[in-house]
């Protein structure tokens, strides 16, 4: 008989949902197949994420309907809306932390079962024109709330992706956005797969 098909649960905001694509064309989605060609045979993905959320509301989001356990992979990527509204870097830090610890609990207490993917650069979208804030000042904050994350995440034993140069190479290029001008489009979540999250999740999983 086959062996059972693994489990993914993707935590996040907007880019995990994958705004403007559909569920099979997300991210966490995407990865999945990508895994079961690579032989790691993967379930349809588990995602618990929304458009606009920061680490608070996933936090409470996770309170208000805890995931059934028994994942065998779990990923985190938040922060891009803490960072966006304003938040000091220090308010970052104490969500994101909270979510590593959960995230760590749902994959069986296991941290190497957990990956944690960086926020991507929108200060390089169109959308970002529309901001009083300049592309530079963007970065700068990104940057920021990536290196307390990943700093966090190595304490913790957590794996890391960074897929925020991605997103800077994408740009704005033709078909790397969906029609808002801001969210990730099909082309370049397979980019993140490919470059980024899929050798990430192959170094972490047992053959």
């Amino acid at each position: 008989m086959p062996a059972p098909e693994r489990r993914l649960l993707a935590l996040g905001d907007s880019y995990t949902a994958g705004e403007g694509v559909t569920a099979r064309d997300a991210w966490p989605a995407q990865l999945c197949r990508a895994l079961t060609a690579a032989g790691f045979a993967f379930a349809a993905p588990t995602v618990l994420a929304r458009t606009g959320w920061t680490t608070d509301e996933l936090l409470a989001a996770l309170d208000a309907a805890p995931p059934a356990p028994g994942h065998d992979l779990v990923t985190l990527q938040i922060g891009v809306n803490d960072q966006y509204r304003g938040r000091s870097a220090a308010q970052f830090a104490a969500g994101f932390a909270a979510l590593l610890a959960r995230a760590v609990a749902l994959a069986g207490g296991t941290p190497a079962r957990v990956l944690a993917v960086s926020i991507p650069d929108w200060g390089v979208t169109p959308f970002a024109a529309r901001d009083a804030r300049t592309p530079a000042s963007i970065a700068e904050a990104i940057d920021a709330c990536n290196r307390l994350a990943r700093q966090q995440a190595v304490q913790a034993g957590v794996a890391w992706a960074e897929v925020t140069s991605i997103s800077r190479q994408a740009g704005a290029a033709s078909g790397m956005l969906v029609a808002d001008a801001l969210h990730p489009g099909v082309a370049q979540y397979a980019r993140w797969v490919e470059s980024a999250l899929l050798p990430a999740v192959r170094a972490l999983l047992p053959a």
